[in-house]
């Protein structure tokens, strides 16, 4: 018999139990060299500015590159709107509709509330300031990562969010991809610069000539950018540190093993890095889908990646019920999560960790990448248990609104100075006794 392309184990074996273990322990690691280079960038630009990111896109991306070519004019951003095809201009804003009106339920609200003796405490949200977000180049610009800018730029905006750049690498010859520039457009973003990987980041967390620095960094990245954005978190707000692609997907004996590998390919495609798994409580659902895998990775442009993403990550895990299957995926936590089930609402109550869920056999993943609504980007690496997908939340800050009368004072000021003592925080005692004994 020949060696399957996905290995299947038993929730309840010994191997199955020491398989489990490893994925809820997972972690995504930036080695230590790309940590030193990525410093190295970093530094160079905030020393450098705008003579760092030109040496740098000469040096990766386009070799005749000069700072003229840095920021994107308004005509180019115009322009690429006659550029694309109708087709994809109508998907664009058909996603820009779907992706905006999820997005703008997500919206807090400021509030007040009046408590006794004239005390008014409250929470006003306002949006950050400025956003920037990171599209990667998309093999050079041949694959234009469209989606990330919808993702990424709607919640900025509906956020409120005033200003909102865009960076992202140029081609060989200097150009960027008008669908890009044309999704660019169609959300509202009118400032898009030509930096690309480490130093984009740098350049929007510290600011260099040409390119003002921003309060939020958000977008995808291959590991150099995920290692610039960690490095910059805190002199600015990040969305996340996210490792690769997941997807999880629990399934009965009602599922179509075509339709459970081509889920599954549609994440090992990203990346040799990304992991699909298949919890299953029928054994001849995860043998279908083993041949399904290999039937089908003949028909995909990136089927080395996907191949060598499957044997390295890729897992058929077979369980005595669904119960079982909810326990298994709440301990790994998946970025992605299918239930292709027969009653997949009734499973929802029993699912406590997932970036995002899909139910039932018509709500794949890729649905969910480009145009249902919600964000694709998401939690991974087990950080579902205690993080979020990006929204507009990730664009907006809270802050706190406390109004005392005197007579509101005077009920909380014995047991302030008290705690003030315990911590022996005078001047927190004396700033509440000054206003005590000074009457007024």
């Amino acid at each position: 018999m020949s060696e399957q392309i996905i290995k299947t184990v038993r929730a309840d074996s010994q191997e199955g139990k020491k398989v489990l273990s490893a994925l809820s322990r997972r972690s995504f690691d930036i080695p230590e060299d790309v940590e030193k280079s990525v410093k190295e960038i970093v530094d160079e630009v905030k020393r450098d500015g705008d003579k760092a990111l030109c040496s740098l896109n000469r040096r990766f991306d386009c070799p005749d590159f000069d700072a003229s070519m840095l920021k994107v004019s308004e005509n180019e951003l115009e322009e690429a709107l006659d550029k694309v095809d109708e087709g994809l201009l109508s998907a664009i804003k058909k996603a820009r509709d779907k992706i905006s009106a999820f997005h703008e339920r997500q919206l807090p609200d400021s509030w007040f509330q009046t408590g006794e003796e004239g005390v008014i405490l409250g929470q006003m949200v306002r949006p950050v300031d400025s956003a920037g977000l990171y599209v990667p180049g998309g093999q050079g610009g041949k694959t234009p990562l469209v989606s990330s800018v919808l993702m990424n730029a709607i919640p900025a905006k509906i956020a409120g969010v005033n200003r909102i750049i865009l960076c992202t690498p140029p081609g060989e010859d200097g150009g960027v991809s008008p669908a890009l520039l044309a999704a660019a457009r169609i959300c509202g973003v009118h400032e898009v610069y030509r930096a690309g990987s480490a130093w984009a980041i740098a350049a929007m967390a510290f600011g260099t000539e040409i390119i003002s620095p921003v309060d939020v960094i958000a977008g995808p990245g291959n590991i150099f950018v995920t290692a610039a954005k960690k490095l910059v978190s805190g002199q600015v707000a990040i969305d996340m540190i996210a490792g690769p692609s997941e997807i999880l997907i629990i399934a009965d004996e009602s599922a179509r093993a075509d339709f459970v590998a081509a889920d599954m390919l549609s994440q090992a495609e990203h990346d040799k890095m990304a992991t699909s798994i298949l919890v299953t409580t029928s054994n001849h659902l995860a043998e279908k889908t083993c041949k399904e895998l290999e039937r089908q990775l003949g028909q995909l442009e990136r089927a080395e990646t996907a191949r060598a993403s499957l044997k390295n990550n890729g897992l058929a895990i077979v369980t005595g019920d669904l119960d079982n299957a909810c326990d298994i995926a709440n301990q790994i936590g998946p970025e992605h999560l299918e239930l292709m089930v027969k009653e997949p609402w009734a499973l929802v109550p029993r699912i406590r960790h997932a970036g995002a869920i899909f139910l039932g056999a018509y709500s794949p993943e890729p649905i969910g990448d480009y145009i249902a609504g919600p964000n694709h980007v998401l939690p991974t690496m087990g950080t579902a248990r205690f993080s979020s997908a990006l929204g507009v939340e990730t664009f907006i800050k809270r802050s706190s609104l406390i109004f005392y009368s005197r007579k509101g004072f005077l009920d909380d000021a014995d047991e302030v100075m008290k705690l003030a003592e315990v911590e022996g925080l005078t001047a927190h005692l004396k700033s509440i006794k000054v206003r005590k004994e000074g009457g007024g």
